[in-house]
């Protein structure tokens, strides 16, 4: 059997996994590895569910657990029969954790001690066509529904010369598209030598790498988008013409009870913003149903915002209560009010999608074709399948958007 790796949760697993799966090959290894993911209780659930499945499928393969979940709770995991091992989330980056044989069933060290990240070049990424970098790590905030920062350790950036030198190299391997992503991508640099914002080192980076063409950012903090940033979302076509925003609710009250760093006035702000300085910018956003203590007005306030601002496409959580965190202690609502919350929120994203699929029909776009069948993504991050004409797999091509519907756009190869 190959080596497998099973990724869940965020795109900086995504490229974990791709490190991973190197080092398995590297050693030759007969392993699957579960990359787990904390942020709720479901992605819990799932990986659970995997690794059961997994060795009703492979009886006699090593299963090894590793994420965020494992780094969190690995005694749990431990506990689970099916586990032969499991691994912290420093040491899963590391060749030697996947070529000893004689390792420790659990190798989980303190993530609050880590310090640096480790410079891994990857130049694929298996059945994708767009390119995840690392540039930063671990979080230094504390909202209170999160446990990622126990997860991940504390923020730290990769240096500007080791993300030009992973760009580059997907460039050269035929990426057409890379991705920046991190846990909080927007805390980037305080930690480096001169102290260069996020937004310097993409100037630097987009300078550096001239062949790159397309350019996007993972989750953006609304209250920490630096100027420079500001500068390159106005005058750098190669930037993409979308952002996804962590926003998590549109109530105050409720804001500040997560412990969030912005309000509803300041999401709006950036919104209007980057759309005087880009009128055909596009907004993702991460939104939380059924925070406790959330009324009904309260979360007529979060759906307020998405129409205000404009947030086309969304990603629902809902609310998910995680052991130690704050939110957990806080009075909890029911979980079929938050199921119905969370519904909600998804039917207007749905609408708010669909209305904006509509109003790009008849335009041109550069469509990134992903697969044989022509499905890929706009420069808005807006899904697209072409009808007629053909572009290579990888490749970037002029389409004209013919048609919408509820899953995206429709478009032909012009």
């Amino acid at each position: 059997m190959k080596p497998r790796v099973l990724n869940f949760g965020c795109r900086l697993n995504t490229v974990e996994g791709e490190v991973i799966r190197a080092h398995l090959a590297a050693a030759g290894a007969d392993t699957i590895v579960v990359n787990t993911c904390a942020v709720t209780a479901e992605a819990e659930r799932q990986a659970r569910q995997a690794v059961r499945r997994l060795r009703r499928e492979h009886p006699s393969a090593r299963i090894v657990v590793t994420g965020c979940a494992a780094q969190i709770r690995p005694e749990a995991w431990a506990a689970m029969p099916e586990v032969d091992r499991v691994v912290g989330n420093q040491e899963k980056l590391k060749a030697a954790t996947w070529a000893a044989t004689d390792a420790p069933r659990v190798a989980v060290a303190d993530i609050m001690a880590a310090r640096e990240t480790a410079g891994h070049l990857v130049t694929e990424f298996s059945g994708r066509a767009r390119a995840f970098v690392q540039v930063q790590a671990g979080c230094d905030h504390r909202c209170t529904f999160c446990v990622i920062p126990y997860g991940r350790g504390p923020s730290r950036s990769v240096p500007i010369g080791e993300v030009v030198r992973q760009v580059r190299a997907f460039v050269e391997s035929g990426y057409r598209e890379v991705v920046l992503t991190g846990v909080d991508i927007t805390a980037y640099g305080p930690d480096l030598p001169g102290s260069p914002s996020l937004g310097q080192m993409v100037r630097r980076l987009l300078s550096l790498v001239p062949d790159l063409p397309r350019l996007r950012l993972s989750s953006l903090d609304p209250v920490e988008i630096d100027e420079d940033l500001w500068r390159l979302i106005a005058e750098e076509p190669r930037l993409m013409p979308h952002l996804h925003l962590s926003v998590q609710a549109g109530d105050d009250l409720i804001l500040k009870r997560m412990k969030r760093r912005h309000l509803r006035a300041d999401v709006i702000r950036v919104a209007e913003r980057a759309r005087r300085l880009r009128p055909d910018m596009a907004f993702g956003a991460d939104l939380i149903a059924g925070f406790p203590t959330e009324t009904e007005a309260m979360a007529a306030n979060t759906r307020a915002l998405v129409e205000e601002a404009g947030l086309t496409f969304l990603h629902v959580f809902p609310f998910s209560a995680r052991a130690g965190t704050p939110a957990a202690r806080m009075p909890q609502l029911p979980a079929a009010l938050i199921r119905e919350r969370a519904a909600a929120l998804r039917a207007l994203g749905a609408r708010m999608a669909r209305d904006f699929y509509a109003a790009r029909v008849g335009s041109a776009a550069d469509l990134l074709a992903e697969r044989e069948t022509g499905e890929g993504h706009t420069e808005h991050f807006a899904p697209a399948r072409l009808v007629a004409g053909r572009i290579a797999p990888g490749a970037i091509g002029r389409v004209r958007i013919a048609a919408a519907n509820d899953d995206g756009l429709l478009a032909e190869a012009v």
